[in-house]
């Protein structure tokens, strides 16, 4: 008779919005630390992650959460920094209660798979493996669908509000509304790649492109011979484009410059999390 104990399951709990994940065990670390230092470099240096990094973690949270969940702090005594809001606390203390309840679960899952032979464990784990999949699109957004306008032929307009003052447009065909099942009030997840983003800084230009999203440049992180630029948009939700040197000199950018961010519908990738 075999008395070895179950197999252990451990798994990273990831919590979901409407329009996919958003919480996972690294970006709560993330966030501990920042309630705890006040400083997102200090942060960044404890869970470990590279700074970038970090702020790329935080701008997606504040992007997916009804209120940000942390705020840049300028000037004062100490100069400034990092500060986790108090609906920020919330989002870990739900995070950290649940994830006992789900470890808890796990084991519980654990013992009886164990009962069918350690063959079963091996496959769940294999599911779980190819269903870990993440997007590279370095700006994803989420919200509902509030309309949806059939172009005649094979596309379908589909516009998505991100928050109370901003909305995306997106073109896809038919038959991908129809695998998505849209619908008014749908919580859908929108992804643009930084590289289909254009930045503009003249009011008067006229375009074609139907997402013309203005904000202010929040960071530039320079490289050898593109530039990635953020936006913050006036929710405090921020948007990336990856532009040349020479562009981001011919546009006179720094940090707090009035900059449109252009990206025609096309370039907007849908997805639904049922």
């Amino acid at each position: 008779m075999n008395t070895d104990p179950p197999e252990r399951l451990l798994g990273r709990l990831s919590i979901e919005a409407a329009a996919g994940g958003a919480l996972s065990d690294t970006r709560v670390r993330l966030l501990e630390a920042i309630d705890r230092l006040g400083s997102i470099n200090q942060a960044a240096r404890e869970v470990p992650l590279s700074y970038k990094a970090a702020w790329d973690a935080i701008e997606t949270l504040n992007n997916l959460s009804p209120e940000p969940l942390v705020l840049r702090v300028t000037g004062g005594r100490q100069g400034g920094g990092t500060l986790l809001t108090e609906y920020g606390r919330r989002m870990v203390a739900m995070y950290r209660a649940l994830e006992l309840e789900t470890q808890a679960a796990l084991q519980r899952a654990a013992a009886r798979l164990a009962a069918d032979g350690p063959a079963d464990i091996e496959e769940f784990r294999r599911i779980m493996h190819r269903m870990a999949i993440k997007s590279s699109a370095r700006n994803q957004f989420s919200g509902p669908v509030v309309a949806l306008h059939d172009g005649g032929g094979v596309d379908y307009e589909v516009r998505l509000r991100i928050d109370a003052a901003t909305e995306i447009v997106a073109v896809i065909t038919k038959a991908s509304a129809e695998t998505l099942g849209l619908a008014i009030g749908k919580e859908v997840f929108a992804l643009v790649k930084s590289s289909s983003v254009l930045l503009g800084t003249d009011p008067a230009l006229r375009l074609s492109a139907r997402n013309q999203l203005w904000g202010e440049v929040a960071a530039i992180h320079e490289g050898t011979v593109n530039d990635e630029v953020s936006l913050r948009l006036p929710s405090g939700k921020q948007l990336t484009a990856v532009v040349t040197h020479g562009s981001t000199a011919a546009l006179g950018l720094t940090v707090g410059t009035p900059t449109c961010a252009i990206f025609k519908s096309s370039s907007v990738i849908l997805a639904t999390y049922d």
